[in-house]
């Protein structure tokens, strides 16, 4: 079972992701979290040019991204999954669509392009007014958090609400509130998957 949470930098997807793999050890089990971009090659030039050390066209990022998830899905994704693990991501090809969608990208292409990678049974997209993510962001914004980029990344998630493994969350609301709200819509899975 692999898990997508996703939303702009800020919006608080990666406690969320601690805060639920910390619930199913609890309940004994077996987790992996992984994040992307990965620190693999692609993924350590993909953080490089989101960090503005280095330029590179929305197709370069794309090409890098798919490669960094080929190999990552290869390595750790594909095995956890066949050993029974839940997967929880930190970003997956649904930050693609809607990153890379906001910068011109076609997202047919970019589908396509992530047709190999396992899919997730529910994206948790983890909705934030720009102007609260990049106040909590702050100096630790990277060069494709700025307000007019964000604003339309925003846009494009909400418009994958139409995607029916997409729920979007209220991300406004204290940690613990919205934890809750994630093990409600995780528990039925849990049991519908202990039930096949």
């Amino acid at each position: 079972m692999l898990i997508d949470f996703e939303g702009i930098d800020g919006c608080g997807k990666t406690t969320q992701v601690r805060l639920l793999a910390a619930r199913l050890r609890e309940a004994g089990r077996p987790v992996t979290a992984l994040k992307e971009p990965t620190q693999e090659p692609h993924g350590r030039e993909l953080w490089a040019m989101l960090r503005g050390e280095r330029d590179a066209t929305a197709d370069e990022i794309h090409c890098l991204f798919v490669a960094d998830r080929r190999q990552h899905v290869a390595e750790r994704i594909a095995p956890a999954l066949a050993s029974g693990e839940v997967v929880l991501m930190d970003r997956y090809y649904y930050s693609n669509l809607a990153y890379q969608g906001a910068a011109g990208l076609s997202t047919t292409t970019i589908k396509a392009d992530n047709a190999f990678a396992p899919a997730p049974v529910l994206v948790l997209v983890f909705d934030l007014p720009v102007a609260v993510a990049l106040a909590r962001v702050g100096a630790a914004a990277d060069r494709f958090e700025r307000a007019d980029h964000l604003v339309r990344v925003r846009a494009a998630y909400q418009m994958l609400a139409d995607d029916p493994l997409v729920r979007l969350l209220d991300a406004t609301q204290s940690p613990e509130a919205l934890a809750e709200e994630v093990w409600s819509l995780v528990a039925p899975l849990l049991e519908a998957e202990g039930q096949a």
